[in-house]
């Protein structure tokens, strides 16, 4: 198992550093033969997503770097060495820009996508989930997220779960911004499919949604893997939870060479002009999340 899933990361980090500078966060040296910047860290899982920096670059094209708190989702999971690593890349000048502290806020970067013109996606089974930021209300977090992010509005998901995740609903594994306001999200057409119910209710719901200009967005439905299964357990597969990157997005396959197809092909009609990676997720989903999950992105300043 661990054999195969060094084999989709090297993959990946292969991928990434062809078109970025790389950053791994590793215990020890991992010997890739692929070209990276090494902090030799000790964390308790390999979720990048959620517990990195979220970025803010404004007008002038300087960085704010917010460390946010993770908990491991609501106390589910060991958090401390994770929560650590922002503040020791940081002081090592891995990532430049203004070290901002919002500890006293959990917010996985997972939970949350931004269109960059002042809109925030995120879903309430998260962000309302038990041992996060109660006693806090929902106006309240909405609140500090407008703050935060310096965003105008809040967007709300209020259906969409899949089986087997851990984040309690985490959108980038359900809803994903597009250029030209476009929202990618995963649909499912099997009525005797355990997601079917909730995830129409998603689909009607993205429907009433308009833009900051009063317009509908266009919605691109992308296919529900078939179910994948781990020691009788459904895994959380989606072909939302892909990774952007400078021109390319990466795309997690599941060796269902018809699903996959139609993926890639959704995926990159929405995001024209980037060359189309498929990386095979099936040894990471197994750990419960895909190639957005355990990556984070930083600007270059």
């Amino acid at each position: 198992m661990l054999d195969e899933i060094t084999e989709t990361y090297e993959e990946m980090a292969r991928e990434i550093s062809k078109r970025e500078p790389l950053l791994i966060v590793a215990p020890k040296n991992v010997g890739s033969t692929v070209n990276y910047q090494l902090s030799t860290i000790n964390s308790n899982d390999t979720w990048a997503r959620d517990h990195g920096f979220i970025t803010l670059v404004d007008d002038q094209g300087d960085a704010r770097l917010l460390d946010f708190c993770f908990n491991g989702w609501g106390e589910k999971f060991e958090s401390e060495l994770d929560n650590a690593i922002n503040r020791r890349i940081y002081d090592e000048g891995k990532v430049k820009g203004e070290y901002v502290d919002c500890l006293d806020f959990v917010l996985e970067g997972g939970s949350i996508e931004s269109d960059g013109q002042g809109t925030i996606f995120t879903t309430s089974c998260c962000l309302l989930a038990p041992h996060r930021n109660q006693p806090m209300t929902k106006a309240e977090i909405e609140a500090r997220l407008k703050r935060d992010l310096c965003s105008e509005r809040v967007l709300w998901i209020d259906y969409g779960h899949l089986v087997g995740d851990d984040t309690d609903g985490h959108i980038d594994t359900l809803v994903r911004i597009a250029p030209n306001d476009t929202l990618l999200y995963i649909g499912c057409d099997d009525e005797t499919d355990e997601h079917y119910e909730d995830l129409k209710k998603m689909e009607e719901q993205l429907k009433t949604f308009r833009t900051m200009a009063g317009k509908p967005y266009k919605l691109v439905k992308l296919p529900m893997p078939r179910a994948i299964f781990d020691e009788g357990e459904r895994l959380p597969a989606t072909y939302a939870n892909y990774l952007i990157l400078n021109g390319a997005v990466l795309v997690p396959t599941y060796n269902q060479p018809d699903l996959d197809a139609e993926a890639l092909k959704l995926i990159g009609e929405a995001h024209e002009g980037r060359e189309v990676v498929g990386i095979d997720c099936r040894s990471i989903i197994k750990q419960h999340g895909s190639l957005h999950c355990c990556t984070m992105q930083y600007p270059k300043l």
